[in-house]
Order: C-alpha cells, then sequence, then structure tokens
C-alpha cells in the first residue's frame, strides 16, 4: 500500500471514529461512508481499523478517568453476571475487549429459550428494566431470534442483556468488527480478571 493510501485510510478511519464517539454516527458502516464523503475519498478502511482509532480517541480525550471508568464498568458486569448465573452468562462488547468510552454500555449475553425468567431473575434482584426488543439475525447461516433487555444500573449506565436461544451455547461466532472469534468473559473469568489484570484489552493481535 502507498503511502498517500495508508494516510487516506487513515484519515477517513479517524474521521469515522470521532462521528462514532460523539454519537453523529451509531453504525461503524455509516461512519465510515460520511467520514470519506466528507473527506472526499474514495478509500474506505475495515471496521477494525477505525475501532483502533476510536481506542486512541478515547484514551486521548478521556485520560486516567478511562481505565477507572472500565474496572467500574466490569463490576458492574459481574454483579449483573451473578444474577443470570443460571443462564451461563458472558460479558462481551467493548467492556469485554477493555474499550470503553463515555458513550460505551455493558453488554451481557445469556443463553435461554423462555426470556421471560431471565427478566424475573432481573427484576428480583431489584434492576430496573428500561426497555425491551426482539432482533432477528442470520448468525452462522441460521436466522437466531434475541431479545435484548435494556437495565438502567444504580451508576446510571445502561447494561444490555441479550438473552439468546440455549442452542446457540457454545456456538462460536464472528465479530463483525474485529473479525475475530467473539469469546466474552464467563463469571469466572471476570472475577480472576478483575483480581489479576483489570485494565486488560482483547484484541485480535
Amino acid at each position: 500500500m502507498s503511502r498517500r493510501r495508508e494516510a487516506i485510510r487513515k484519515a477517513v478511519a479517524r474521521e469515522a471514529a470521532w462521528l462514532l464517539y460523539t454519537g453523529q454516527a451509531h453504525e461503524y458502516k455509516m461512519a465510515k461512508e460520511i467520514a470519506a464523503e466528507t473527506l472526499g475519498a474514495r478509500i474506505l478502511p475495515s471496521n477494525l481499523e477505525v475501532a483502533l482509532e476510536l481506542d486512541e480517541l478515547a484514551d486521548e480525550l478521556e485520560g486516567p478517568e478511562r481505565a477507572e471508568r472500565l474496572i467500574a464498568m466490569r463490576r458492574e458486569a459481574l454483579e449483573v453476571m451473578r444474577v443470570l448465573r443460571p443462564f451461563w452468562p458472558r460479558l462481551v462488547g467493548s467492556v469485554w475487549r477493555g474499550i470503553v468510552h463515555r458513550g460505551s454500555d455493558i453488554d451481557i449475553e445469556v443463553f435461554c429459550d423462555k426470556p421471560e425468567e431471565v427478566l424475573e431473575a432481573l427484576r428480583e434482584a431489584g434492576f430496573t428494566i428500561r426497555r425491551q426488543e426482539v432482533v432477528e439475525k442470520q448468525e452462522v447461516g441460521q436466522l437466531v431470534i434475541c431479545h435484548h433487555i435494556y437495565l438502567a444500573l444504580p451508576s446510571g449506565r445502561e447494561a444490555e442483556v441479550i438473552v439468546r436461544p440455549e442452542v446457540m451455547r457454545g456456538v462460536a461466532r464472528r465479530c463483525e468488527i474485529f473479525g475475530d472469534v467473539v469469546r466474552g468473559l464467563s463469571i469466572e473469568e471476570l472475577e480472576a480478571l478483575l483480581k489479576e489484570d483489570p485494565l486488560r484489552k482483547f484484541l485480535p493481535r
């Protein structure tokens, strides 16, 4: 790749990251297209390139506060996951990855064929249900229906609990942004992480 082409890709990735960070775009595809149009470029970076620029941007703008936020969000995630232990919870998303910023929420996957059981467990634990939605999506060659539950946490942050069919437990799928397998963290893995290396990032090499 020529230096000029590489510089253009980086500039578009940086602009797309800024759009995502400031909430002017909510999806990577849209952010990249707007960024390219703004800069008059015909080159689009990968989602991974944009994600890495977003990570750098958050570091630059948020400083030490960012590390404190990550640890706090991982601890909050653990509290929610302990309530959801019967449903094989896994921490995924930016809190798992270690690349949170001011606009990030907590993403937790569980596996259950009866979403109402997950809702009941959350309500009994005192969590406030902000809203719910059902999402249909093609994954690993099949249509998967997931129930999304959005919680208002005491800190003011939001957690999204994704209820996936039990048959999907253990099925490997690729991350749309990073391209690697979404592994996430179990309760035990998150507990160990918080004790040993609470700021660790999980990014493809």
